[in-house]
């Protein structure tokens, strides 16, 4: 039987996780909603953040397949990527104790506005691939960059990793919106799996939590892979302008 204290935590958490997993699905940045849900419910940070990443991590790992299916995602780009995020991950997280987060807070506050700009008066980025016009040897290259640039930032800092994913395959690579995202799903599970490991091992995932979030999770996750490939660049759009929002009030409201 559902104790009050697990009830009220669920209740607020499992919405919250929904709208998460449904908008991670589409264009990143589903952390940003869903951690600050735990923590609203009043889990200890640590625990917050591990069972958070259980939850996302099976989220993560469906829209992962139901892009798969869908035939969006390419393994010679996507795996390359995801490998070299991991390594970026780590030389970020190792960065950390010796740089400032506030420095890059300061870049991302002006940067942000500008990449949101260049999406505005850009209509047709994202809709139409232009990958063909790249050599083999040229796209590994850059999967190989974007994963090890933006896991650099993963492990320094995190917030919108998967919405910058999203931006660098379809800017630097040619891809549409859609086969960014599902491409973008691979080397977020890569990294999501990594950090869920450790948080199992250290005890910090609360099961009883952790479950029936990963449920509504997984339920967000299907269901905005399942629109964004139905209805492609015109709804991911929208998603992305909404979660470089999110992220923009996140670091003013740190860094003040």
């Amino acid at each position: 039987m559902l104790t009050q204290e697990l009830l009220r935590t669920l209740m607020i958490v499992c919405p919250l996780v929904f709208v998460a997993g449904f908008v991670d699905s589409v264009a990143g940045g589903g952390g940003l909603i869903s951690l600050p849900a735990y923590l609203f419910s009043g889990l200890p940070i640590h625990i917050a953040y591990g069972t958070n990443k259980f939850s996302s991590c099976c989220g993560t790992a469906v829209a992962t397949a139901k892009y798969l299916r869908s035939g969006y995602i390419s393994a010679r780009v996507a795996l390359p990527s995801a490998l070299s995020a991991l390594v970026g991950s780590w030389i970020g997280s190792k960065l950390v104790l010796i740089s400032s987060e506030r420095f890059l807070q300061i870049c991302l506050m002006c940067v942000l506005p500008v990449v949101a700009v260049f999406l505005l008066f850009n209509r047709n980025f994202g809709k139409e691939t232009n990958a063909r016009t790249y050599s083999q040897k040229s796209l590994m290259t850059r999967a190989i960059l974007i994963g090890l640039v933006i896991g650099w930032y993963d492990g320094f800092f995190g917030p919108g990793t998967g919405t910058f994913l999203v931006i660098a395959f379809t800017g630097l690579m040619g891809m549409t919106l859609t086969n960014a995202t599902g491409n973008t799903k691979v080397v977020n599970l890569a990294s999501n799996a990594a950090a869920l490991a450790t948080y199992l091992v250290g005890g910090a995932v609360l099961l009883p939590v952790a479950i029936p979030a990963a449920i509504c999770n997984i339920a967000g996750n299907y269901l905005g892979a399942s629109l964004a490939i139905k209805k492609g660049s015109k709804f991911i759009r929208p998603l992305i302008f909404c979660s470089i929002g999110l992220l923009m009030v996140k670091i003013v409201g740190d860094f003040f």
